[in-house]
């Protein structure tokens, strides 16, 4: 391919040529990338599939030319159009010196390299573009094939992770034109922020999801969920099991929000217990699934007991047929779970001798923030009985205070015996206020 080829289908990606950006902008990302930069290390953006990393970035830079940046001192370079032929670290270097010929000003660059397990041997060039001080530079990729060893030793301490996950719920209305200011304004909108809740559980956060009809939802997610895992894990890992792996994805995405024994799980996918801890090994470094683990203050204990499992998106759960009234509390319990790990959380369950279970111990650092339990519906006096007996034995054993339960619809606050408190709050204002 020739270079002049190469900047042609460049072009088509940047400011300074063809490419208009309309995307939604997601400003909790813009201040992160903003914080990271200024450490002058390799900027790598990591995410399930379709999260919106590209975008992302390319929001970040179009803010930056909006502020005074030359649009000729960018470098997008989408390694997933189809126009590039075997991309390599070759065409790689002959690209970027004809885009130097094309724009010699000379001036630091701000170079995207979008996609970038379509290329052998690009973390050499951002090692050298970062290291000889020429670039910043922004690295987005499937995380499966991105974060692996391959690379791992010759970027180890040469780059700064950001996070990039489906929309959370505030950014979510925010897609849907639903300003959330102050509570006042919260509560007037009550009724339609609960609307929008239900699809949100139903439908998930990928924000192309949340913005086609309903009718489309469903076959893009599952579109989403089969290139998850035949592009980031079969192709990449190389499974023979093809129909296995998706077995157990769909087994998990039936059970999320549950304990999972990976003995267990072996029967009903049909394979070895070695098969499901790699294939589980998998699913997650693919951003697909989460493992929790039970808290123990022995970390032997936590490697020995069995994990939960939760899902990136609830969307994957509804587009596999399952209806939202099938299951509404363990969709809620998923949602909480993602808004934790969202803010920064370390996430385990809890259970007792007696089997009395606490859906989430929340810490950080080596504090322990909160004991919260998820449920649908807690206006019963035994459901609500179980949910409190259950945080205070928990609350005795961790020495943890704060009390929570995530409901439907309650807000309400109990003190009780002893000098306890339980909060009580809906899910929708939870997901829209602070921990706090």
């Amino acid at each position: 391919m020739a270079s002049r080829d190469l900047m042609d289908i460049v072009a088509d990606w940047n400011f300074w040529g063809t490419f208009r950006d309309d995307s939604l902008p997601r400003p909790l990302y813009m201040r992160r990338l903003a914080e990271v930069e200024k450490a002058k290390e390799v900027v790598t953006l990591k995410g399930v599939r379709r999260s919106g990393k590209s975008t992302i970035v390319t929001q970040f830079l179009k803010d930056k030319i909006a502020a005074g940046l030359a649009p000729e001192n960018t470098l997008i370079v989408n390694f997933e159009d189809p126009r590039f032929a075997a991309p390599g670290l070759e065409m790689l270097n002959r690209l970027y010196e004809q885009f130097l010929d094309m724009f010699p000003s000379g001036e630091y660059l701000h170079v995207v390299l979008d996609e970038v397990q379509e290329v052998k041997g690009w973390e050499k060039f951002a090692r050298f573009l970062r290291e000889t001080g020429k670039a910043a530079v922004y690295v987005t990729g499937s995380s499966s094939k991105m974060f692996s060893e391959e690379y791992g030793t010759l970027l180890t301490g040469r780059h700064l992770d950001v996070a990039v996950m489906p929309l959370s719920f505030g950014e979510f209305l925010g897609f849907k034109g639903v300003k959330c200011g102050s509570e006042t304004s919260l509560l007037k909108q009550r009724h339609l922020i609960r609307n929008y809740l239900r699809e949100f559980m139903e439908s998930g956060g990928f924000p192309k999801a949340a913005l086609v009809e309903k009718s489309q939802k469903m076959p893009l997610l599952q579109t989403y969920l089969s290139d998850v895992l035949m592009k980031d894990i079969i192709r990449r890992f190389k499974i023979r099991e093809a129909g296995r792996l998706e077995a157990l994805a769909k087994y998990y995405l039936t059970n999320t929000a549950t304990v999972q024994p990976f003995n267990r799980v072996k029967v009903p996918v049909g394979v070895s217990l070695d098969t499901v801890q790699r294939f589980s090994a998998h699913l997650s470094a693919a951003g697909l699934f989460y493992f929790v683990s039970k808290f123990a203050y022995s970390l032997k204990e936590q490697m020995l007991n069995p994990r939960k499992v939760y899902t990136v998106d609830t969307g994957f759960r509804t587009a596999m047929g399952f209806r939202f009234s099938e299951d509404k509390g363990r969709l809620m319990e998923n949602v909480v779970f993602i808004e934790l790990i969202r803010r920064g959380y370390e996430v385990f369950y809890w259970r007792s001798p007696n089997n009395r279970e606490i859906d989430f111990v929340i810490k950080k650092g080596r504090t322990i923030e909160a004991l919260v339990q998820v449920c649908d519906d807690i206006e019963s006096p035994a459901a609500r009985r179980r949910e409190v007996d259950a945080l205070l034995e928990a609350s005795k054993q961790l020495r943890c205070n704060r009390l929570l339960i995530i409901t439907d619809s309650v807000d309400a606050e109990e003190k009780l015996k002893g000098g306890h408190t339980v909060t009580t709050v809906p899910l929708w204002r939870w997901l829209l206020r602070d921990m706090g």
